[in-house]
């Protein structure tokens, strides 16, 4: 059988608070105060195109690793940062973006969907992992009696899943720069532990952008994550 070359492109891109991949929620259900919206291509604006979709609660996203080179250096294994940056598992036994195809997959929540404006209609959704800008290549409703295995196995992920969340200290001067909706999207991020599961250094500085700014901040004993600054 001949292989097909499929062309995809994508029907719409979505808008988030993070402009780069440091600082995303490692899963979208892991942060649910972080949000997104989905705003479609021009062709793909069409009357009738989400009909019903309000009936969903959820969605699945597949979209593209837009600020990751796919193939390059390719390696049958990874190492995932949860796992301490030293043991190896396969690739298809991760959800590393060193993979062959730049694909992602996401389910997340509908908050809202939005008519009469310019470029409705537009899908507002909740818990989502996705960098600024990244482009949505399907979309396709969540079935919970389809797509929901209670008694799946988890493998190696479950050694991290159950990590204390951190105290995520934002001094009060610091808190001018944001809205209440954005520090609990803050908290909820920097709770989780952002950095490497190697990294352990309790004095280094580490620093990612959310929306305009630069969130600066440090773990302390482990602990508590103490934002140092937000320029």
């Amino acid at each position: 059988m001949k292989d097909l070359n499929i062309l995809l492109k994508p029907i719409a891109f979505i808008k988030t608070d993070f402009p780069t991949k440091f600082g995303l929620p490692r899963q979208g259900t892991c942060s649910k105060a972080t949000y997104g919206r989905i705003t479609f291509e021009k062709e793909y604006r069409k009357e009738g195109i989400l009909k019903e979709l309000e009936t969903f609660s959820h969605i699945w996203l597949i979209w593209g690793f837009s600020n990751f080179e796919c193939n390059k250096d390719f390696s049958p294994t990874i190492r995932p940062p949860k796992l301490g940056g030293n043991k190896r598992v396969g690739v298809f036994a991760s959800r590393s973006p060193n993979r062959p195809n730049p694909l992602g997959l996401t389910a997340c929540k509908i908050e809202e969907i939005i008519y009469g404006e310019k470029e409705s209609p537009i899908i507002v959704v909740s818990g989502v992992d996705l960098m600024d800008g990244t482009p949505i290549y399907d979309i396709k409703p969540y079935i919970p009696f389809s797509d929901s295995f209670p008694d799946a196995k988890e493998g190696y992920t479950a050694l991290t899943r159950n990590k204390p969340l951190l105290n995520v200290i934002i001094k009060e001067k610091l808190k001018n720069h944001l809205n209440n909706e954005q520090i609990k999207e803050l908290i909820d991020i920097l709770a989780e532990d952002p950095r490497p599961g190697f990294h352990k250094d309790t004095s280094r500085i580490y620093g990612f952008k959310y929306l305009d700014k630069e969130i600066k901040f440090h773990v302390e004993d482990e602990q508590n994550l103490i934002v140092d600054t937000i320029e």
